[in-house]
């Protein structure tokens, strides 16, 4: 190997990373309320979004919908995973919410004041 095929290797490397970077691929968090909110309302059918709380390491949040109806969301992966759950599953603590979807998959989430 010589040092244009390592230099060009390397600029290939950085130039893909920036596509994804522009992207958006590779999410570590959920930004802000109004990203919560859309992913609710983009994963459940009827949901219709009217505040949500996003935990303090941005991991987690929680969407409250206009009939009462709790959403529970996660990363998983680069993704956010959205799960319908019942008013009665969230639980309030002194650290924040704990939010019980009652799936083994999906599991508990808690959202971080």
């Amino acid at each position: 190997m010589n040092w244009l095929q390592l230099g060009g290797s390397i600029v290939a490397i950085l130039f893909l990373a920036g596509i994804a970077w522009a992207l958006g691929l590779g999410r570590t968090e959920i930004g802000d309320e109004a990203e919560a909110m859309q992913a609710a309302e983009d994963a459940l059918s009827g949901f219709e979004p009217v505040r949500a709380i996003v935990s303090a390491d941005k991991s987690s949040a929680m969407v409250e919908g206009k009939d009462g109806s709790v959403a529970a969301l996660k990363l998983h992966g680069a993704q956010i995973a959205v799960r319908g759950i019942d008013a009665s599953q969230v639980i309030e603590t002194p650290e924040g919410w704990t939010l019980d979807s009652g799936e083994r998959r999906f599991g508990r989430v808690i959202v971080r004041r």
